[in-house]
């Protein structure tokens, strides 16, 4: 009997030793379980206040945007679902993520994000300049050293790639997308999250992605930011809609609501965009965050009366995270209770987040591991990527009676506020990109022509303002050179968010100053900095050559001086119209057919634009043969392979961009003149011949969509354009 009671003991005790180990290791925290039903296991454990908790975010850390303000470190719950971390030490970092692992209940780890949208420490060109580079590899390197340096600093999700279709350079954001094109904006979007996302988010050097501002927000009336735009459904799907849904294919964990109000539904309340397309069409299983004040902003919009029913109408539509609103952590569990907002609902927004968390390995490793920032930051091998796609990125817009590369002068004179400016180089949206690390123009002339060419510099005039006092310094240098450099643009304020322009001009006193430079008489070159398309009728008149070098990042001084040089061959073309008058906004490239092609013009200035989408010019030049086709009758399914040669004439090495464009002129809903499906960039050595080749495929790139988002295909006639060239293919 004694031995029975001791054998019932030991079991007792097995069996709560058992339990005990179970209660300590519940399964969420097992990572040996799937993703899902780690999800599951956690979602069950939550009271009602821990998931309205979850999508929730604050700042931490110091901000240095007007707009915002970052909430004292103390007062941030343990049980919060992110922060937006401005710092770039992971030690605060660890710090909270320390609370919310110990202090919380169920230790959820924080989800951190921030801004990184052109590069971290390592800041590259403007998304607007690399889509100039047409070589989407090298764009996903820089995303993913991008992500290489947030994630080690403590950022484990940025708010980029910002996709939206962007037609109107008075738009401030307009220097954060990749210009006019639907499918130009997809394809960078894709290597964009690639690049930030590897194949694997757990790894410590990837970070979430997120796709911006879902959606249309490029389209805001007059290029200002914030207010409303009219887009048809139509429209929507064939214009705006493309970026995302390859984004979202390509596996973009989150997405970011627009501010914008569109057709008189404001984007963040928008259910069929967040649900009906997002969720349920193309079956999204991450999160959507809402901008800075969003959802609180539906009240200024007129669809909410307070920041209770602002809540109850963004969450309803489909957005799960709470930026920096006070809506949802204030609101949301009342409105659960009310039934205004379904448990239901509520559990799938914690679930869809917590996936996120899990996937990004945070429940592993909440923490950052402690580095050096030599560690971290500017490595050789970002630098070089940060060098090449700024020397890609470059637009070579004139160059008459080849004033570059220059050759044959020993004195030139460097002028303008932005020869030695290296804060502004950097553009908007920096991240923790710091002036000291930029190589400015004059700097990087200096190193390329050290004991050949000697530099004469002069300031000329600050970027605006009325101060001419500088002009004649500026024209004694340029008389005393063989050749005038004349480095205008905008500063980096000008550009970004709320920083709409009406007019694309730059200042007077920019203009001025090369009208007296003129007189000088010698070749004027123009290097333009800029975070938009500029307007530069007036300018080109004056000019000899003109390099469009946006704001190439810390890297750019280098390759720009080895385009002057000659050491580089300058192979960007342009992802954005560049308008002969701001008037004539909006002008793209893609436009429908008109009524009267013969009429319609404007009657005092041309209708067509000084540059146009794909414009650039090279040091050498190309030679394109007629486009041979695989087929000139198709059938549905059928394959068909485009293929054009072009042969290097001239005398240098270059690389040439294909862009393949398709034409259909008779559809049941009207078509584009013509519309972008394919790009190839190549290098071709002088006297060298390459083949470039498009593979068609029929319903994607000759079919068209319709309102409801249904894609078709029309019997008849099309055409694939390659420059001038043109070949009909029919479709049976």
């Amino acid at each position: 009997m004694k031995k029975k009671i001791t054998l019932i003991c030991l079991s007792i005790f097995l069996c709560t030793a058992t339990f005990a180990q179970k209660k300590e290791t519940p399964l969420y925290k097992d990572a040996k379980q799937p993703i899902e039903k780690r999800v599951d296991d956690l979602l069950s454990r939550m009271t009602l206040e821990e998931k309205v908790m979850q999508l929730n975010q604050f700042t931490l850390g110091r901000n240095d945007n007007a707009n915002n303000m970052a909430d004292p470190v103390n007062d941030i719950p343990a049980e919060i679902g992110s922060l937006i971390y401005f710092s770039s030490n992971p030690d605060l970092r660890n710090q909270v993520q320390k609370k919310a692992m110990e202090k919380s209940r169920l230790g959820i780890p924080v989800l951190f994000g921030y801004d990184v949208i052109h590069g971290y420490r390592t800041v590259y060109p403007i998304s607007l300049a690399q889509a100039c580079s047409w070589n989407p590899e090298l764009v996903k390197q820089a995303c993913a050293v991008a992500a290489q340096e947030a994630r080690m600093s403590g950022v484990d999700w940025t708010f980029s790639p910002m996709i939206d279709v962007a037609r109107d350079g008075r738009w401030g954001r307009v220097s954060e997308g990749y210009g006019e094109d639907p499918y130009t904006n997809a394809v960078f979007g894709v290597a964009s999250v690639q690049g930030y996302q590897g194949d694997d988010l757990s790894d410590g050097k990837k970070v979430a992605a997120c796709l911006k501002h879902y959606i249309g927000y490029g389209a805001s009336e007059a290029g200002r930011d914030y207010v409303y735009t009219e887009i048809s459904r139509q429209t929507l799907w064939d214009t705006y809609m493309p970026p995302y849904e390859a984004g979202v294919k390509a596996g973009a964990v989150t997405l970011m609501s627009s501010f914008n109000d569109i057709n008189g539904t404001p984007g963040t309340a928008n259910h069929y965009i967040l649900t009906e397309i997002l969720k349920e069409r193309w079956q999204h299983d991450g999160f959507v965050v809402s901008d800075w004040g969003a959802i609180q902003q539906l009240r200024s919009q007129g669809v909410a009366k307070d920041k209770k029913e602002a809540a109850m109408k963004a969450f309803n539509a489909g957005v799960e995270m709470d930026m920096m609103n006070q809506c949802y952590d204030n609101h949301l569990a009342e409105l659960v209770k009310e039934g205004k907002v379904s448990e239901e609902l509520l559990n799938d927004a914690v679930k869809r987040v917590l996936r996120v968390k899990f996937r990004l390995g945070l429940f592993e490793t909440p923490y950052t591991p402690a580095s050096k920032e030599k560690e971290r930051f500017l490595l050789p091998q970002s630098l070089k990527i940060a060098e090449q796609l700024a020397e890609e990125s470059v637009v070579m817009l004139k160059n008459n009676n080849n004033a570059l590369p220059l050759t044959g002068v020993s004195k030139v004179a460097v002028v303008g506020p932005m020869a030695k400016s290296n804060w502004h180089l950097l553009g908007s949206w920096r991240a923790q990109g710091k002036a000291e690390d930029a190589v400015t123009v004059f700097a990087g002339l200096e190193n390329e022509f050290k004991n050949k060419i000697q530099l004469l510099y002069a300031q000329g005039c600050d970027f605006d303002g009325e101060d001419k006092s500088g002009f004649d310094e500026a024209l004694t240098a340029a008389k005393s050179a063989d050749a005038v450099i004349v480095c205008l643009g905008e500063k980096a304020q000008w550009s970004g968010e709320n920083a709409s322009r009406s007019t694309l001009s730059l200042p007077q006193i920019q203009e001025d100053l090369v009208t007296e430079l003129k007189k000088a008489g010698k070749p004027v070159i123009l290097l333009l900095s800029s975070g938009r398309p500029l307007e530069l009728t007036r300018l080109e008149k004056l000019s000899n050559a003109m390099l469009q070098i946006w704001q190439p990042g810390i890297a750019g001084g280098n390759p720009i001086a080895g385009i002057l040089s000659g050491r580089i061959n300058p192979s960007g073309k342009l992802s954005i119209t560049f308008p002969y008058a701001t008037g004539q906004i909006p002008i793209y490239y893609n436009h429908r057919q008109s009524a009267r092609t013969h009429q319609g013009k404007y009657q005092d200035i041309p209708s067509t634009p000084l540059y146009e989408f794909g414009y650039g010019l090279s040091y050498t030049t190309f030679e394109y043969s007629d486009i041979k086709l695989s087929a000139h009758k198709v059938k549905r399914g059928d394959k068909l392979i485009a293929e054009v040669t072009v042969k290097n004439t001239g005398n240098m090495d270059g690389a040439e961009v294909v862009h393949w464009f398709v034409r259909d002129p008779v559809s049941t809903i009207s078509r584009p003149v013509k519309e972008l499906k394919h790009f190839e960039k190549q290098m071709i050595k002088k006297g060298e011949t390459k083949t470039f080749s498009f593979e068609v495929d029929l319903i994607q790139d000759f079919g068209f969509i319709d309102g409801e988002g249904k894609r078709f295909l029309e019997s008849g006639e099309y055409y694939v354009l390659v420059k001038d060239k043109k070949v009909m293919v029919e479709v049976e």
